[in-house]
């Protein structure tokens, strides 16, 4: 488990500095500061921080993401997610990749201590012009979740544990370009295993405000197909986000 945790943690921090550097290394990306309401496990209003930054090098093209949600209902902690992943991807032909890919994901309001995942597959992009693009990528890996102990009454129900499993992951990335301020995306992505299965499906409209300023409408949907007794299956977000945009 150490071992899984620190290659994430490896890719992670050997990316984000990198960025920090300054733009002329080649990173871009964006960075957004959000405020939304959610349903499911937990009914709260909330904030979230997030940031993406990518870089191309020739044949290569690597990536990192960092997301943290935190809300309270009547000063009580309600909810309290962070997620963090890195990938990285290698062009094959014109329009197949190959890559590896490791997440993190922490939740202190759900039926999982933390969620790891770690795996390398393919992808092939569909679309790819100035207004569609869309590109598709399948991964096979190793899912580790850590299951939080369950209560009724005081009493202990079922123990905690972990669970390791062979998994699969998916993902679909569809962005369309309305013209030169308004874009829509819907990103999916489903890491199935035998235990339980993962689905989540981000759609956004965002509307740019000046060059490297937007706002953004967003609606996220998170689903597992067994979650630990006691836990609901979905999850639901709308956000309204500010986004400020660097890089080329």
């Amino acid at each position: 488990m150490r071992i899984f945790v620190g290659f994430i943690l490896s890719i992670l921090f050997s990316l984000v500095p990198a960025s920090a550097q300054g733009l002329a290394s080649g990173w871009s990306g964006e960075g957004s500061f959000s405020a939304g309401v959610s349903t499911g496990n937990t009914e709260t209003t909330d904030l979230g921080l997030s940031l993406d930054i990518k870089k191309s090098a020739g044949l290569w093209t690597h990536s990192a993401s960092a997301k943290a949600d935190f809300g309270e209902t009547d000063g009580t902690e309600t909810k309290n997610r962070v997620f963090l992943s890195g990938r990285s991807d290698y062009q094959v032909a014109e329009k197949t990749f190959v890559f590896g890919v490791a997440s993190y994901e922490k939740d202190e309001f759900s039926g999982f201590e933390s969620r790891y995942f770690l795996g390398g597959g393919a992808g092939r992009i569909l679309l790819e012009g100035e207004q569609a693009n869309w590109k598709i990528s399948v991964a096979p890996g190793i899912k580790v979740d850590e299951v939080r102990a369950t209560y009724a009454s005081g009493a202990l129900v079922t123990p905690a544990e972990t669970e390791e499993s062979f998994s699969v992951l998916g993902n679909s990335e569809f962005s369309y370009q309305f013209n030169d301020n308004v874009s829509f995306s819907n990103n999916t992505g489903v890491i199935y295993a035998e235990e339980s299965t993962q689905f989540t499906n981000t759609t956004a409209i965002t509307a740019a405000l000046t060059d490297t300023l937007s706002a953004r409408f967003s609606f996220d949907v998170r689903h597992d197909t067994n979650p630990p007794l006691g836990f609901e299956s979905t999850d639901t977000s709308t956000r309204i986000s500010i986004v400020y945009k660097f890089g080329a």
